[in-house]
């Protein structure tokens, strides 16, 4: 048989387009079982992004100069969703299947011409298809980073509404039940993705916010069993990323455990963690405590990083936080006025006005020194704070100040 001139071949090209077409569904049904299990709505999908295939490929052969518009000619022929149903890989497969008939038709043939062109096109559309599934991955990143800085500021801001759940499971969130809020600065090169490894490590969740100076952390307990497991999204550690200890099987480490951890991806300056609450819609009571404690930790010196926010109550109540002097006034002062034994209050002011001097308070109260230290001893029990620590007993203080202001002024009346 005479070999064929191009415009020859390509006449023949055309006339065996549906026969192309045909057999290619055809080994896509023998050949991937994935493509078999799909509805039939996007196996139709599927088929005819082959179909535009084999049609682009004789559009190319004919004139090759439209190279950059092979994307284009083949995946918009799909509908956009079929880009999340099917992954480049599946893409690639389907590429390699269509080629493969392709090839076996031309070999059937005496006109071995195409052979090249053949596989210049299927390396052009395999760059192509990484080209269309980098952009589609690109553009739900910027909306993930969108949609995750929106969630943060909807906790922070306390304006929960019913789309919130929605939204944080658009984001993949694998948090489960208790959730704390971890408040600093933001570095001058923020990792995200290492901070996202670190808490997957330790059987957690994180949401990452940044305000400008200020970095946010929602951290939320996930299941063990999926914080192991790098996720496809993930991308590998690298050389330079710290070691990672290895997590007890059974355990579950403390949020102040995964706060340390996820401590070094700080810039410098206070790093305050949130009370715990029992979920993510009730985060924002969390977030109220970090922000103030972030803003009130300069007045500490020496404060450990991270640092319980409720290790800062007088300080945020001294910067006018309402929850700090709630949460002194509902710890110590009431517990304290509540108690079945009144002299346990007088006993503290008493101390706390003497200068922690165990003899001036016995003098003021008529009593010997060793009844003093029993009852400093009760509070501790009954509060967890220890009258003669420095720092406790100024909690304390400030406690019982704060704790005589909100109560309510009595007046006598005039008979």
């Amino acid at each position: 048989m005479a070999v064929r001139t191009r415009a020859e071949t390509l006449a023949w090209l055309r006339q065996i387009a549906g026969e192309l077409a045909t057999a290619t569904l055809k080994r896509l049904e023998d050949t991937l079982p994935w493509y078999r299990e799909m509805p039939p709505g996007r196996r139709s999908s599927v088929g005819l992004v082959a179909q535009a295939g084999i049609r682009s490929f004789i559009s190319w052969y004919d004139d090759p100069a439209s190279t950059p518009w092979i994307a284009a000619d083949v995946f918009g022929a799909a509908p956009r969703e079929l880009l999340r149903s099917v992954s480049l890989q599946q893409t690639l497969q389907l590429i390699r299947a269509t080629v493969e008939v392709v090839e076996e038709r031309i070999a059937s043939s005496s006109d071995q011409s195409l052979r090249e062109p053949i596989l210049l096109y299927s390396r052009e559309i395999a760059f192509a298809a990484a080209d269309v599934y980098a952009r589609a991955a690109e553009a739900r990143g910027l909306w993930d980073a969108r949609l995750e800085a929106l969630v943060v500021d909807s906790i922070l801001s306390g304006e929960a509404d019913d789309a919130l759940p929605s939204r944080i499971a658009a984001l993949g969130w694998h948090g489960h039940g208790e959730v704390s809020v971890l408040v600093g600065t933001t570095p001058r090169l923020l990792d995200v993705d290492q901070l996202r490894r670190t808490a997957r490590h330790l059987a957690s969740d994180v949401l990452i916010g940044v305000q400008g100076a200020r970095l946010v952390l929602v951290i939320g307990r996930s299941d063990e069993a999926a914080a192991q497991v790098p996720r496809a999204e993930d991308p590998p550690p690298r050389p330079e990323d710290p070691p990672l200890e290895e997590l007890p099987p059974g355990s579950q480490p403390s949020f102040l455990d995964i706060a340390t951890s996820l401590e070094p991806g700080f810039g410098p300056g206070p790093v305050v963690l949130g009370p715990t609450v029992p979920d993510l819609v009730a985060a924002s009571r969390s977030a109220r405590a970090a922000l103030a404690g972030f803003a009130a930790a300069r007045a500490v010196r020496s404060a450990p990083r991270p640092v319980p926010a409720d290790d800062l109550l007088p300080e945020r109540a001294l910067a006018g936080d309402p929850l700090a002097r709630a949460t002194l006034v509902s710890r110590i002062h009431q517990p304290l006025r509540e108690h079945h034994s009144p002299e346990l209050l007088a006993t503290l002011w008493a101390y706390l006005d003497n200068g922690r001097s165990l003899e001036g308070t016995a003098r003021e109260l008529y009593v010997h020194p060793n009844t003093v230290r029993y009852r400093l001893k009760r509070i501790t029990d009954l509060l967890g704070w220890d009258p003669t620590s420095p720092r406790d007993a100024f909690v304390l203080h400030a406690a019982l100040i704060v704790g005589a202001i909100s109560e309510p002024v009595q007046v006598r009346r005039r008979k």
